[in-house]
């Protein structure tokens, strides 16, 4: 069974930081792409940040030089960390693995920037 759980959301007020991780089982994790989502309130599912299989990354404009995606094949966990956070970042943040025809999410986290 797949299974992609997030963790590390929570209420951070603006100009702080968060370290979000994306723990994967079930599947060989070196072989996935894996990405990183957001859905705020009445908003689209937006791609934040996404890393390929051999390294590279590519980010949403809007949090470029902000936020780094990084993996840990080791332990089958992808990271976002988040720096420098904004109201406008508040959402439902969401890890995604996809490999071939497979395509993974997990649960989802909460973030809330606020003062």
């Amino acid at each position: 069974q797949v299974q992609l759980v997030e963790s590390g959301g929570g209420l951070v007020q603006p100009g702080g930081s968060l370290r979000l991780s994306c723990a994967a089982s079930g599947i060989i994790f070196s072989m996935y792409r894996m990405g990183w989502y957001r859905q705020a309130p009445g908003k689209q599912r937006e791609l934040v940040a996404t890393m390929f299989i051999g390294g590279s990354t590519n980010y949403a404009d809007s949090v470029k030089g902000r936020f780094t995606i990084t993996r840990d094949n080791a332990k089958n966990t992808v990271y976002l960390q988040m720096n420098s956070l904004k109201p406008e970042d508040t959402a439902v943040y969401y890890c995604k693995g996809t490999a071939g025809g497979n395509m993974y999410w997990g649960q989802g986290t909460q973030v809330t920037v606020s003062s």
